[in-house]
């Protein structure tokens, strides 16, 4: 079998599917091994809506993000199809002088008086999962479910060996600079609302924000770093929908569709996109560390690390 494979991604979140794809359309003949279902990833809970968010290196992340930009914008063309939608909204309490250079670079932005007023990809994350093994299928890769003990059991099957193992890197690498971040949703009957919302407290791990999405209106949320509890809290469920009411009021009495908690794979040293060589002789890609924003940025590391496959 290893005669007929090029690369293995280790990781079939958002960055793992996104990177294999990458992958596939330039040539290499891939495997993604990922322990879950793509619907049961970290990926298929995220709010997901574009925006660098909680994502190191600075340096590095706003033309990740661009880059990534770019590719939602034209994927935004088909939603039904690839879950992207381009949706007005507001962060509230930002301004563009107080966010990096890659700020200015985006269309369909004003600041009102509630904070930046601005158009952005809202992306239905269990639609655009499936588009991206789709694609990748019909690129020749293949999704298996298999769970990784280690890096050289893939490397025994393939030359190239490329790790979006999100937290799971924390002991495949092992890198304990890995760490989870809580994030709780709540999902209520959408009662009308067309736009999406964010307030965040960068030194609170309460956030408020509102999303809608085709299967209901999103409402979160926490950051609880080193919190690994993944079933949701009913206190913190009562809290998040109480913060969206305050901005509008009509989400207090919509019913409750669910619930739904994710960590959020971050990296104390950012982003780490960077290659090694095996014990063993094979070559093994980093790509891991994204924190909350891998949506964000999963088209523009999977550039970088694909330049690293070669």
């Amino acid at each position: 079998m290893s005669a007929v494979t090029d690369v293995i991604v280790v990781g079939g979140g958002v960055s793992g599917l996104t990177t294999a794809l990458l992958l596939a359309e330039r040539g290499h003949r891939v495997r993604v091994w990922s322990r879950d279902a793509a619907s049961a990833t970290t990926s298929a809970v995220a709010g997901a809506l574009w925006w660098p968010y909680r994502i190191e290196p600075a340096a590095l992340v706003g033309d990740w993000s661009l880059e990534t930009l770019e590719v939602y914008e034209e994927l935004a063309a088909a939603p039904g199809e690839t879950g992207v939608r381009m949706v007005a909204g507001v962060h509230g309490g930002e301004r563009l002088s107080a966010l990096g250079a890659w700020a200015r670079r985006l269309g369909r932005v004003s600041e009102v008086e509630e904070g930046l007023r601005v158009t952005l990809p809202l992306i239905d994350m269990p639609v655009h999962l499936g588009w991206l093994e789709d694609r990748l299928a019909a690129a020749g890769g293949a999704v298996e479910r298999r769970t990784v003990r280690g890096f050289e059991e893939a490397a025994a099957e393939a030359p190239v060996v490329v790790n979006c193992a999100g937290l799971g890197a924390r002991e495949l690498v092992p890198d304990p600079g890995v760490r989870p971040v809580r994030g709780q949703l709540v999902v209520v009957e959408n009662p009308g609302i067309e736009e999406w919302f964010t307030l965040a407290d960068p030194a609170s791990s309460a956030t408020t924000y509102l999303f809608p999405q085709p299967g209901g209106l999103v409402l979160g949320g926490t950051a609880e770093t080193d919190d690994a509890r993944t079933e949701p809290d009913p206190r913190t469920a009562d809290e998040i929908v109480a913060r969206c009411a305050r901005v509008r009021p009509e989400i207090a009495g919509a019913r409750v569709i669910g619930h739904r908690v994710g960590l959020r794979p971050a990296r104390d040293a950012g982003v780490r996109i960077e290659a090694e060589v095996l014990p063993g002789g094979g070559l093994l890609v980093h790509n891991y560390g994204h924190g909350g924003a891998g949506v964000t940025v999963a088209r523009g590391c999977a550039r970088a690390a694909a330049q690293l496959v070669g």
